[in-house]
């Protein structure tokens, strides 16, 4: 069993391997994907010692809440996941609309603890920020739902180093996710110091870069997806990307393992970052991303990976 980490300053302890769930039931996300295959997925995560589940409205929208919940109400151990959910956007005329104000967090909290079929939730983000709403003031909705029981500590993502400055100003935030990966680095001069500062863990989503930074791709590969508009899957910089992963498959076979479990063993090295949340679209990829926390980098090693993807 992994030991188990605190994150930020709550009271959740979680294995420092958690999973992203936007491919358990997230069929906008995922056209066509098979749910029993996607609960299964969470049954394996949980079965194998991952207990941070993180899922969001988005994903489904809502359905990825509700399988997580079948699955975790069928283990009949509530008290060993950690359910992380966002809430929000609202759709409205088929639009997607940001709404932070307290009146629809706490609503749509609600919701979500229907969905989950639990009575609270671990850890509740706002997934996205609006423009209108004082981001101490949604924050003081959360904590509120907080001192009621309903979630056990407050995640915002996506806000801009400002916002998050605005809500963290009574010191409530415990969870911050946003894009880090070792080909987007910004956060690291633009978050990290904050969040070491203020005991709040950063936590990344992309880890990977799309499967760039898993080792996956050769030069020759083409995409029709939403990769073909990412900047690090384009003409050159996509070949010069390549070469650097290449540089750090020689770390990872010099260790028998593979380029991911090399570049996330890299995240958990960061003062700021706690857990890492790798998604998986089938039950052995979960068990494959478990295998991270066997992956023991010396300091060169660090430096090295490091001095590649230097900023």
């Amino acid at each position: 069993m992994a030991k188990q980490i605190q994150l930020g300053k709550s009271d959740l302890y979680v294995n420092p391997i958690g999973l992203g769930t936007n491919a358990v039931g997230g069929h906008n996300l995922f056209p066509g994907s098979d749910e029993e295959v996607g609960k299964q997925l969470v049954r394996t995560a949980i079965e194998n010692g991952i207990n941070l589940l993180d899922t969001a409205f988005m994903y489904g929208p809502g359905r990825s809440e509700e399988l997580i919940g079948e699955v975790v109400k069928e283990g009949g151990k509530r008290s060993d996941v950690v359910i992380a959910t966002k809430v929000g956007p609202k759709f409205v005329d088929g639009k997607m609309l940001m709404d932070n104000s307290p009146a629809f967090l706490q609503e749509e909290v609600e919701k979500s603890l229907q969905r989950l079929q639990t009575d609270y939730i671990d850890l509740l983000y706002i997934h996205y920020p609006d423009q209108d709403t004082p981001k101490d003031e949604a924050i003081g909705a959360l904590k509120q739902l907080k001192d009621e029981g309903k979630i056990r500590a407050i995640g915002i993502s996506n806000f801009s180093p400002d916002q998050l400055k605005e809500a963290n100003k009574d010191g409530y935030v415990d969870v911050f996710q946003g894009e880090y990966n070792l080909l987007n680095r910004k956060a690291e001069q633009a978050y990290f110091p904050y969040m070491i500062e203020n005991k709040i863990s950063f936590i990344p989503y992309f880890p990977l870069a799309s499967g760039l930074l898993a080792g996956k791709y050769t030069k020759d590969a083409t995409f029709k997806d939403f990769r073909a508009s990412l900047p690090y899957f384009q003409g050159e910089a996509f070949a010069q990307n390549l070469d650097k992963v290449e540089r750090i498959r020689l770390i990872a076979d010099a260790k028998g393992v593979e380029v991911a479990h090399v570049v996330l063993a890299w995240y958990l090295t960061r003062e700021a970052i706690d857990v890492i949340i790798p998604g998986a679209k089938r039950a052995e990829q979960v068990l494959n991303n478990l295998k991270t926390l066997n992956v023991q980098l010396t300091n060169e090693e660090i430096q090295a990976i490091d001095s590649i993807f230097h900023v």
